[in-house]
């Protein structure tokens, strides 16, 4: 291994040279807190940083590792979390006002699991507020001028500019995968309930998916791996058991793949088409079976209902205090709200009768190939800071509930980053894990920001 300083290790790497004592957890947390330091006054992807809290983690840790007590490749290894995940003694606000200050008592499911694996909470990333449009303060680390995308802004550019090796997200229409596309990095997602979101502030509760920011298709597998799993506390959790993410790395073969143009095309720029096409080539020389995937003519439904499920169901979930405090939510979370609240039930109820439809209709096309490649996104990151770009590559599967993951493979001629979307079959995210690997390391695209 090429000498890197702690903060550019990837997830496997520094947990091999912990578990072999020639990292500590301790020098490993300094670095990525002095890369924050350095950093964090352009980039503005925290929330909070728990340097202290850190410091102290990272040290018990060590003492554990000495002892021989390694608890699996996260020990030690510094994680961000989203701003809508509780964590316990640690502000947790959503973006918003209407929660300023508040220290949560318990930390979310997804959060325990990882403090549980060893994991440190370096600290809390920025979020638009409440997970939905209203743009936060975090700036793109590839062109400071562009959108990091969202909702998972702060995860996204955090893990870009290395300030930690993977973050956790949210999805709810694109909030993983896009700014993973828009940041050069690995975005993913499960099924629908594979990880819990108990403890998480909620947007859409059908809807709603934990997600996983990271540098690599494997260091996303470690952290998938220890924070999925049924959960009773959580009424969505997905009972079922958790495949051998890791394992399925190791018997990665050259794969089918389903090249999806149709509705994917239609919203993406001539740049993304084009560059899809030739990474699609690419792929292809290297051994893989790439032929056209063709949706059902009336697909784009899954994305229309995504919109109504999500104003429904964050209407719900935020009238009460809505009533009380309209003021502290900003424009785009308050129409969204406004429309859930106006908007009649017997639309929402033909919402997810459909949705339930789609996802039917949809089944039978994505076993048919071992994971369905789409652009990451419409192009590249916006320029400007107003949006956080457009969600439509993502929304579709979101609604369905199926695993992706967002890879990079490329930089466009302005020099920002580019990648596609690889979409897997229900309950299949190990064969959708070992597709994305074979992709990784057939491409071998590994992009760093100009920073």
């Amino acid at each position: 291994m090429a000498f890197k300083e702690p903060y550019e290790l990837s997830v496997k790497e520094a947990s091999e040279l912990i578990r072999k004592q020639e990292l500590s957890p301790v020098d490993l947390v300094r670095s990525c807190i002095e890369r924050i330091e350095a950093l964090e006054e352009r980039i503005k992807a925290w929330a909070l940083v728990d340097r202290e809290g850190a410091l102290q983690a990272a040290s018990l840790c060590e003492a554990e590792i000495k002892e021989r007590s390694w608890r699996g490749p996260l020990h030690g290894i510094p994680i961000g979390i989203k701003d809508i995940f509780y964590t316990a003694g640690l502000r947790t606000e959503a973006g918003s006002g209407t929660l300023a200050g508040f220290v949560p008592s318990c930390d979310a499911s997804a959060v325990e699991r990882l403090k549980e694996a060893g994991a440190i909470i370096l600290g809390k990333t920025q979020t638009t507020q409440f997970a939905c449009l209203d743009p936060a303060a975090t700036r793109n680390p590839w062109n400071l001028d562009h959108t990091p995308g969202g909702s998972s802004s702060g995860s996204a550019a955090a893990v870009a500019a290395c300030m930690c090796p993977v973050a956790l997200g949210s999805q709810t229409a694109g909030s993983t995968l896009r700014p993973a596309a828009y940041n050069g990095i690995v975005g993913a997602k499960g099924e629908h309930g594979r990880v819990s979101t108990y403890g998480v502030v909620p947007l859409s509760w059908r809807l709603d998916h934990v997600g996983i920011l990271a540098r690599t298709v494997e260091d996303a597998a470690i952290t998938l791996q220890a924070i999925a799993g049924y959960d009773p506390k959580d009424l969505h959790s997905l009972n079922a058991p958790v495949p051998d993410f890791l394992a399925s790395l190791k018997v990665s073969k050259s794969p089918r793949l389903g090249l999806v143009r149709g509705y994917f095309f239609d919203h993406a720029d001539e740049e993304m088409r084009r560059h899809t096409e030739e990474v699609a080539e690419r792929l292809r020389g290297a051994g893989a079976s790439v032929t056209e995937a063709v949706l059902p003519p009336d697909f784009v439904n899954a994305s229309d209902i995504n919109g109504v499920s999500m104003k429904a169901e964050a209407a719900a979930y935020h009238e009460d205090v809505f009533a009380e405090k309209k003021d502290l939510y900003r424009s785009n979370i308050r129409q969204l709200i406004e429309d859930g609240l106006a908007g009649p039930v017997t639309t929402y109820v033909r919402a997810l009768e459909e949705r339930l439809a789609q996802r039917a209709k949809l089944t039978p096309l994505l076993l048919n190939w071992d994971a369905l490649v789409t652009p990451g996104a419409t192009g590249a990151a916006p320029e400007g800071l107003e949006s956080t770009g457009n969600p439509a590559m993502q929304r579709p599967w979101t609604t369905i509930g199926v695993p992706t993951i967002a890879l990079p493979t490329g930089l466009n001629r302005k020099g920002l980053p580019l990648g596609i979307q690889l979409v897997g079959g229900p309950f299949a995210e190990d064969r959708l894990f070992a597709v994305a690997w074979w992709c990784e390391k057939a491409l071998g695209v590994h992009l760093n920001p100009p920073l």
